[in-house]
């Protein structure tokens, strides 16, 4: 498989032959204002520009959107995805939302089983703490992951907006997945924590899944992500993990 970390969440994976777009957010740099109580919601997003042409990132046979949030979806993405593209979603109250915008194929990753002959099953996350979705859950919505598995394969879990819970536990448990995508950026809700992995999460991923290479995505591209490449990677070397947790930086592409 061929991973390529494009902006934020979004993701190029091209697995067992087929290209998957992840939860693209395709505006231009400082299209939009930074999401309000968050950390340095002053900023607008994205903070960085595409690294890649769109023809490129649209050259895709299937996209996966884990939610629905302006970081994962953007109104560019609504724009430009070609309507024909097959879609798949978390729930129907995505899919109704995607169909409004003109989707002609719209699946339910819980329902679909195969596509290409790749077995796709989702997951669970949640997208912040007990205390966090008590206060924020209307807010922050469902989130969700998904497995990727073919017997030409690695299998690949894409754990989507979620904190280290024991959703995740169970899903490594299960799935015993050999890579490992990771939504670390430490995204923060202002005085409350946060939303998404951080360098801790990440440690703890890396105890419970013992035989994964871990990839660490959705860094530097929005105003509440907060934990840097940089910081990430002395974290790791400190620790003993680097060479088991990769961090790519925009447009960069991981064969495994």
């Amino acid at each position: 498989m061929q991973v390529t970390q494009v902006r934020n969440a979004t993701l190029l994976i091209h697995y067992a032959g087929t290209r998957f777009l992840i939860d693209p957010m395709l505006a231009p740099k400082g299209s939009y204002p930074g999401f309000e109580g968050m950390a340095n919601s002053h900023l607008r997003n994205p903070l960085v520009e595409l690294p890649l042409p769109m023809a490129e990132i649209l050259d895709v046979d299937a996209v996966i959107v884990t939610h629905d949030h302006l970081d994962h979806w953007d109104p560019a993405a609504q724009q430009q995805v070609p309507k024909h593209l097959p879609l798949f979603v978390q729930h129907q109250e995505d899919a109704d939302t995607m169909r409004g915008c003109g989707f002609e194929d719209v699946r339910l990753l819980g329902e679909v089983g195969e596509f290409a002959g790749i077995r796709l099953q989702q997951t669970e996350g949640r997208h912040g703490s007990d205390t966090i979705m008590a206060l924020l859950g209307d807010r922050l919505g469902e989130v969700s992951g998904v497995v990727f598995s073919h017997p030409a394969e690695k299998t690949l879990y894409l754990a989507g907006d979620t904190v280290w819970n024991a959703q995740v536990e169970q899903a490594l448990h299960r799935h015993q997945p050999e890579v490992v995508v990771l939504n670390c950026g430490n995204a923060q809700v202002t005085g409350l924590g946060a939303i998404i992995m951080g360098k801790e999460d990440v440690a703890a991923v890396y105890q419970a899944a013992p035989q994964a290479t871990l990839i660490a995505s959705h860094m530097e591209a929005v105003n509440h992500a907060l934990l840097t490449r940089r910081e990430l990677r002395d974290y790791l070397g400190k620790q003993g993990m680097a060479t088991r947790v990769l961090v790519p930086e925009d447009g960069e592409s991981i064969t495994l």
